[in-house]
Parts: structure tokens; sequence; C-alpha cells
């Protein structure tokens, strides 16, 4: 049970994510009222990271700005290494 409520939580946090990223870049090109890179890096810890990370390469959205990937990459390397370590000590799904 405990798996597929992570699961849960990645996938929506992602879908999230990858939502704003469409959302931001829509209100760029029309100059409208954008979001704030704190949400981004605020949603990429709480398990968004792997959409915002998809959704800027779709969208082509804040590739260049390494500070921004950086957080991104790092919040998804973060994600990654907490799976393994919560298989590590609870066993795997």
């Amino acid at each position: 049970m405990f798996w597929l409520l992570l699961d849960c939580w990645i996938s929506l946090a992602s879908a999230a994510g990858f939502a704003l990223m469409g959302v931001d870049k829509s209100r760029a090109r029309h100059h409208g009222r954008r979001i704030r890179e704190s949400t981004f890096h605020k949603l990429a810890a709480a398990g968004g990271a792997f959409g915002i990370i998809a959704g800027g390469s779709v969208f082509h959205h804040k590739t260049l700005k390494d500070t921004f990937t950086g957080v991104a990459y790092a919040a998804a390397i973060g994600w990654v290494l907490c799976v393994l370590l919560l298989q590590r000590f609870l066993g795997l799904p």
C-alpha cells in the first residue's frame, strides 16, 4: 500500500510540474503573469521534478537556465536515492 501511495504521489506531482511548465511557457509567449521559479523548486522537491524536467524538454522552456535545471535534476536524483533507500530498508514492492 505504501508503494502505491508513493507512486501516486510522485505521478501526480510530476503531472502538475509538467502542466505548470506548459502554462508558464504559454504565459511567457503572451507576456502574461509568470509562475515563480520558487514555485517550481518547491514542486520539484515535493516529487514533481520528473514532470518539470520532461515539461522543460517538451515545451523548450527554461532549459538554458542552469540554476533552474540544476535544482530540478538535483531534486530528481534526491527522489531516486530516497526511493532506493526506502526499498533497501522496507523491502521491494
